[in-house]
């Protein structure tokens, strides 16, 4: 998520630069023809501004949609910071002797709470990972100069390994038990709801404070799901391939169609004063490259925030939101200081 008030101007420039190249040439070629073969070659300008009209009509409706998956996928992760708040609130507060026939010490309790915790932050860090897994249809990362942009920000699960970093939130037992298991935030939650009912088997946790607790992972396994169902289903492709077909259809006619309206415009201005400089025909190659430039740019946004995990600076900040949630969750355990990682580095104003 880029988090400075204004994108700046420079930025976008090099975001579209190579863009903004092709369209000066295509530009240039095709005013050419148009002056060469004396206004013979030429396009009517009223179909493309049929046409003009359609894209927009079809880029706003894309950009909406995208707009909307992301707006979605930040609903649901804030969703998961609430219900990690309330798990987390609960295993503090629900694991006690109080309902117990064999006591353990406070430590033994303290240690119980904080395996309940940390295997809730191994579950965040499931999850992310698998949100940032590249799926097929996610392209927006393989184009040239959103690879420039990739090298200036920083993805931790792009840099950092998976097992090495879950491996710190688990007991032995379960990072072996994940080994084996494809969807690995699932089998964080069985574990979990597996644990509780033995805490409470031994009467460490109250039966219907279990079955708040139970609640909770239910909870979030519906906000999984969500997450979920926005990675693993794209943007319908049909949908955005015709959107890019119709977009290059008006990009590749509109600076002849330009051309022949800047030819008209020539010819009554020597019908007024009796002649008129050849460069106003030319006048349709920075014209036609803005509105190129305007229609190309504005289907590029839309099509960078269709996938909001992807792991471009669009995306909504998952990595950034569970280390929060970690710190929070650890710092009311009252883990020292030093034992508590420090918030993910924002490079570039951008939080991943």
């Amino acid at each position: 998520m880029y988090t400075k008030k204004v994108f700046g101007i420079k930025d976008m420039a090099m975001w579209t630069r190579y863009e903004t190249i092709v369209f000066l040439i295509i530009a240039i070629i095709e005013v050419a023809l148009f002056v060469w073969s004396d206004q013979v070659i030429q396009f009517p300008f009223t179909p493309v501004a049929l046409i003009g009209t359609a894209v927009a009509f079809i880029i706003g409706f894309q950009s909406n949609s995208a707009y909307g998956r992301i707006w979605e996928a930040r609903q649901i992760w804030g969703a998961i910071v609430n219900s990690s708040r309330t798990f987390g609130m609960m295993a503090q507060d629900f694991i006690t002797n109080e309902h117990t026939k064999n006591p353990i010490s406070e430590e033994e309790l303290q240690n119980e709470r904080k395996i309940v915790i940390h295997r809730h932050i191994a579950w965040l860090t499931a999850l992310r990972y698998s949100m940032r897994q590249s799926k097929p249809w996610e392209y927006v990362m393989r184009e040239h100069t959103n690879k420039e942009w990739a090298k200036k920000i920083y993805v931790p699960e792009f840099n950092e390994d998976f097992d090495a970093t879950i491996k710190n939130y688990l007991t032995e037992d379960d990072f072996k038990y994940l080994s084996n298991k494809g969807n690995k935030q699932t089998a964080v939650l069985y574990l979990q709801s597996n644990h509780l009912r033995q805490l409470k088997e031994r009467g460490l946790i109250w039966e219907f404070s279990f079955l708040e607790l139970e609640n909770v992972i239910e909870e979030l396994f519906t906000h999984q799901g969500k997450s979920e169902r926005i990675k693993n289903f794209p943007y319908p492709r049909q949908f955005a391939s015709l959107m890019h077909y119709f977009t290059w259809i008006f990009l590749l006619i509109l600076p002849l169609a330009m051309a022949s309206q800047f030819g008209e415009i020539a010819v009554k201005i020597s019908d007024k004063i009796g002649s008129c400089p050849d460069w106003i025909i030319w006048l349709s190659v920075p014209f036609s490259m803005a509105v190129m430039w305007v229609f190309h740019t504005m289907n590029r946004i839309g099509r960078v925030g269709e996938n909001p995990f992807e792991g471009s600076a669009n995306d909504v900040p998952i990595s950034t939101i569970a280390r929060g949630i970690e710190i929070d969750m650890r710092q009311n355990l009252g883990e020292p200081k030093e034992d508590i990682p420090a918030p993910f580095e924002v490079r570039n104003h951008t939080q991943m």
